[in-house]
């Protein structure tokens, strides 16, 4: 029963933790993405990025390394945002 509890502690630690980094990523100025990509693209970064959780530069990096793993809607919003912000990362693979 104490492994179940401590086991479901982590997992909710680890929860807030992501989605603070997440609502950290959505609003720091220089890395700001849109509500839409937050909501589209939460699970790519636990599944590819969740190392470098919380560091907001890391994720940005980590999920433009990994561009080709993304989710489809995930892709699609972060390349729109990306390109909004002129900033042109959002190339083929």
């Amino acid at each position: 029963m104490t492994t179940s509890l401590t086991r479901t502690i982590r997992r909710a630690a680890l929860v807030l933790a992501c989605a603070a980094s997440v609502a950290t990523f959505a609003t720091s100025r220089s890395f700001a993405f849109s509500a839409e990509a937050q909501e589209m693209c939460t699970g790519d970064a636990f599944r590819l990025c969740s190392a470098d959780i919380p560091n907001i530069p890391a994720i940005t990096a980590c999920m433009i390394k990994h561009r080709a793993q993304l989710s489809q809607g995930c892709r699609t919003v972060m390349d729109r945002d990306l390109a909004a912000k002129g900033k042109n990362v959002a190339q083929k693979d």
